[in-house]
């Protein structure tokens, strides 16, 4: 773990505790946030996941493994002692494996999907929420994905946790007042989940060819996601919080002022919601 001189020196300086920076999302929004001037703080599970950031004395990094509860306690241990209260709590870990029917899966294999998909992710948060910075509103955000608002056949482990991150930021905008917490849908960008796709082959099903089809495409602009997360920062709860947003679909550029407005209007907008009652009104 590099430890910069500037963690004790100055303590307002804006912190984001990235989970999962050696991702390829987590790794390059470490570089983004750090040339934005903030304290980074994050976690690998793969020394060799953190390319150039390895050598940077300006990043504090943890090694985790979200599956295994002891190193994620470690790691909880190690952050806190930093004394470095943070900001923004970002998660970026994931797997998109196993990947088939969901009768024709290893359940345990199934099962520690979910848990490092979903749970893991709640329990860091949980373990880090007394270490937030006090005195204001602290900021939290997890990714969502492909099948949550429809159905994307022999992905389910990955689908339903994602579903959880969903809801679970929707309760807790209810619980904690101190924290903006919101789940963002980034669109296609080719990190090595989409690799677990184009492994799995056959057992994919239909959803194999538009993968092997958006490789071709540019997919989402890193910066772009970088801007949506700073937007929903600046907007705060009252936009944000609770809410789960698309970067490529949703009106957030430009300031995003007429999106900003409905959402005020509206608490159902961007939530797990049925959008008819029973008699389709």
């Amino acid at each position: 773990m590099k430890l910069s001189g500037s963690m004790a020196e100055n303590d307002q300086t804006r912190t984001v505790f990235i989970f999962g920076l050696s991702s390829d999302i987590g790794r390059e929004l470490a570089k983004r946030f750090a040339g934005q001037g903030w304290r980074v703080v994050g976690t690998y599970r793969k020394e060799q996941g953190l390319g150039e950031l390895a050598e940077r004395d300006d990043m504090a990094l943890i090694p985790c493994d979200a599956g295994d509860p002891e190193s994620v306690a470690s790691a909880v241990a190690e952050y806190a002692a930093l004394d470095a209260p943070w900001d923004l709590f970002l998660s970026s870990i994931g797997t998109m494996e196993p990947i088939g029917t969901f009768f024709d899966l290893d359940f345990k294999s199934w099962e520690e999907s979910v848990a490092v998909n979903s749970l893991a992710q709640l329990k860091v948060l949980h373990s880090l929420y007394p270490l937030r910075r006090q005195g204001g509103v602290a900021h939290a955000m997890f990714f969502s994905g492909m099948g949550t608002n429809d159905v994307t056949k022999n992905y389910s482990a990955y689908t339903v946790s994602r579903i959880m991150l969903i809801k679970m930021c929707e309760q807790l905008d209810a619980e904690a007042d101190d924290l903006n917490i919101f789940i963002i849908g980034p669109g296609f960008i080719p990190t090595k989940m989409i690799q677990e796709t184009i492994r799995a082959g056959e057992r994919v099903g239909e959803h194999y060819q538009k993968t092997v089809d958006l490789l071709e495409c540019s997919g989402t602009d890193i910066n772009d996601l970088f801007a949506h997360i700073n937007w929903c920062m600046e907007q705060g709860r009252e936009v944000a919080g609770g809410r789960n947003f698309s970067t490529q679909h949703d009106p957030w550029r430009d300031e995003g002022a007429d999106l900003a407005g409905r959402l005020r209007k509206n608490q159902d907008m961007f939530r797990l919601r049925r959008s008819l009652n029973a008699s389709g009104k």
